[in-house]
């Protein structure tokens, strides 16, 4: 039964990675270098659609993850929304950390970020919810020295499997390189439905897992209708976070796989 999941998911990476290099050229820009424009953001204790000290901004044709307005962070965690929600598809962003952490922020936040993909809806999120009910795809930047992987797995409210085996721990590091300083890396995440998740780090597999699930804690103040543990995620929305560290997004891009996975089925 193990071998046979394992070389079940086998072939659905094979086969998407393949569909992936027959369809490079049909990236859609979710980010237009000009505006917010298809982006909402949630800032805890905020209501959905209030932007908070202008968190979220696009200036220099980039989308500015900015605290300059924050006194003190005070655990305002915030996440900026695509509208549409997705099942199959390949998203990448190209990310980099700048200047210094708000007073405030958590140790933990340093030069983090995140992907969160297969979102709740973000109109059914509390207004003192900390973070959606989602798996994140977590962005992490490295000190001047020590190692600190990047497109790690965190999971707020949910659950996933590896090999598997349930894993009920609320992060797990990939095996990245560390990238340090101010340079530009490339996080894309393979996501087929509820079966496969793959994360790749500016070229590199780094991270596989399968069954993204409800479960678990780590997530405050939720809807308890919302959170239905157990059941698989097989599609949700996309948001990039603001954990209390300055980060830029120089492009958001998704290829959907909805129209190959559907084809694929049939």
């Amino acid at each position: 039964m193990k071998y046979g999941f394992a070389l079940f998911a086998f072939i659905l990476i094979t086969v998407t990675a393949d569909a992936q290099r027959k369809v490079h050229k049909k990236w859609k820009q979710l980010f237009n270098g000009k505006d917010l424009s298809g982006w909402t953001p949630k800032i805890t204790g905020h209501a959905y659609g209030e932007n908070y000290g202008n968190t979220f901004r696009v200036e220099d044709g980039v989308i500015k993850v900015s605290y300059d307005q924050y006194d003190e962070f005070k655990e305002q965690f915030g996440h900026l929304f695509y509208k549409t929600p997705y099942s199959h598809y390949i998203i990448a962003v190209e990310y980099r950390f700048v200047g210094d952490q708000v007073k405030g922020g958590p140790g933990w936040a340093y030069r983090n970020s995140g992907i969160m993909i297969h979102c709740q809806p973000p109109e059914t999120m509390h207004k003192n919810q900390d973070f959606p009910i989602s798996i994140e795809v977590q962005l992490l930047g490295g000190d001047s020295t020590g190692e600190r992987t990047t497109c790690n797995l965190c999971t707020p409210g949910t659950n996933v499997e590896m090999d598997g085996k349930l894993v009920t721990q609320h992060c797990v590091n990939s095996a990245s390189k560390t990238f340090r300083g101010d340079q530009w890396v490339r996080a894309e995440v393979m996501v087929l439905g509820d079966s496969v998740v793959k994360h790749i780090a500016n070229g590199d597999t780094v991270l596989v897992y399968q069954k993204p699930q409800i479960g678990g804690g780590s997530v405050t103040d939720y809807d308890p209708s919302v959170k239905k543990d157990g059941q698989l995620l097989s599609s949700g929305y996309i948001s990039l976070q603001s954990e209390s560290h300055p980060v830029e997004f120089r492009k958001v891009e998704i290829i959907d796989l909805e129209k190959e996975y559907r084809r694929k089925k049939r």
